[in-house]
């Protein structure tokens, strides 16, 4: 690239990485995203055996081995209801049926695959990799503390060394993250907290940390491609303003996960993609810490959202119709991650994060040689989750639903 390319490439890229920060992907799992880039998102993410754009590497790093020179840019729009339903009053949330404020938004992605001479491949990504939002605004709050919610959100940037020698490719992607948050209307948790003064209302606070990804692809024959990929926790830095409400004293990591699937060519303009996903959430005490309030909330073994590991399974299937159409369609299987709780509900009002099903589909149409139209569709059809507060007397029911459009642009050099 020239200078002057290179200049905008770089203010491009400062804006992606500034907005991603304001908006919120379709999830499958928790904070876990259904894929990163629009071509991902048309097959639910599928693909850690199959480089088949740019943004692929964030799945698995080796797979930037085989996508050639490409620069790829994407915006995704979500509009998402989440609440919860209520039922006798107790001392932790509002009873009745409540739904969060907030819900139109629009998250960008770039990324950019560039071999090199000496038969090495790299790529620079920058993704929305966490996102979570809440916002209530009955009266007098639903933990009586006035407006309440949640503002989470995490964004990568991947740096990928990849190479390809014989049928065996990998690759390994130092990742930094930053993480902003910030909660509201938890006032009345301040007998509970180790430090009330940083509980609550206190406007964004960043962490940053860095991790590490890193993956193999084997093509076992001319047909049938394996995958693993693997990512490393993130220890990020502590949230000082929330240090008296997120278990830990206020630090909320990246948790590790593994992925390992298939890409097999049914007919040669026909493949399918089979992914099978673990996110270990347990890592993290204030995501994974279960109710217990016999210990100050910002502590380490203080109650956290109780979330359990979870498992995703991916399914992705790719048409190419003709020399400019492609199609692609997905499914997503998600476990909850409140699954196994029956108190944690009070707290999960703020991280409603029960979707388990993710229906996909889109395509890409060339419309020249070295450029294509990118396109999907995404919707999560409303799950529910209930269970009992802490008092033991009130039921709680969290709601997820969500419907996501992506466009893209690809570029191939």
């Amino acid at each position: 690239m020239n200078k002057k390319a290179k200049q905008a490439f770089g203010r491009l890229g400062t804006v992606i990485f500034t907005t991603t920060i304001l908006a919120t992907p379709l999830m499958a799992g928790g904070l876990t995203p259904v894929g990163y880039s629009t071509n991902q998102r048309a097959m639910a993410g599928a693909g850690v055996a199959y480089g088949y754009d740019a943004m692929s590497a964030a799945v698995n790093p080796a797979n930037a081995a085989s996508v050639g020179h490409q620069l790829q840019l994407g915006v995704n729009l979500s509009n998402t209801d989440q609440g919860y339903v209520a039922g006798n009053p107790a001392i932790f949330a509002l009873p009745g049926s409540f739904q969060s404020d907030g819900n139109l938004t629009a998250l960008p992605n770039l990324s950019y695959n560039r071999p090199l001479n000496n038969g090495a491949v790299i790529n620079v990504s920058i993704y929305n990799s966490g996102r979570m939002k809440t916002g209530y605004n009955a009266a007098p709050g639903v933990y009586n503390g006035g407006n309440a919610g949640l503002d989470l959100s995490q964004t990568s940037i991947s740096l990928t060394y990849a190479r390809k020698t014989g049928n065996l490719s990998w690759g390994i992607s130092p990742t930094i993250v930053a993480q902003r948050f910030s909660a509201m209307g938890l006032s009345a948790f301040g007998p509970f907290s180790s430090n009330p003064a940083a509980l609550t209302n206190n406007g964004n606070d960043w962490s940053y940390g860095i991790g590490l990804k890193a993956g193999v692809v084997w093509d076992a024959s001319s047909v049938l491609s394996l995958g693993l990929s693997a990512q490393t926790r993130t220890k990020m830095s502590a949230l000082d303003k929330y240090a008296g409400f997120l278990a830990d004293g206020g630090r909320l990591d990246i948790p590790a996960s593994v992925t390992i699937g298939a890409a097999w060519d049914v007919k040669p303009n026909v493949k399918v993609m089979l992914d099978y996903q673990r996110v270990f959430y347990s890592g993290v005490y204030a995501l994974s810490n279960h109710y217990n309030f016999l210990t100050p909330l910002g502590t380490a073994n203080a109650s956290g959202f109780g979330w359990d590991d979870v498992d995703v399974v991916k399914l992705g299937v790719e048409w190419k119709a003709n020399d400019r159409m492609t199609w692609r369609a997905g499914y997503a299987h998600s476990q909850n991650p409140l699954r196994n709780s029956t108190i944690d509900n009070a707290l999960g009002i703020l991280m409603p994060a029960v979707s388990e099903h993710h229906i996909t589909f889109g395509g890409s149409y060339a419309y020249n040689d070295q450029s294509a139209f990118d396109f999907a569709v995404g919707y999560s059809p409303k799950a529910t989750y209930a269970a009992y507060g802490p008092t033991g007397g009130q039921a709680i029911e969290l709601n997820t639903s969500q419907l996501s459009v992506s466009l893209g642009w690809t570029r191939k050099f």
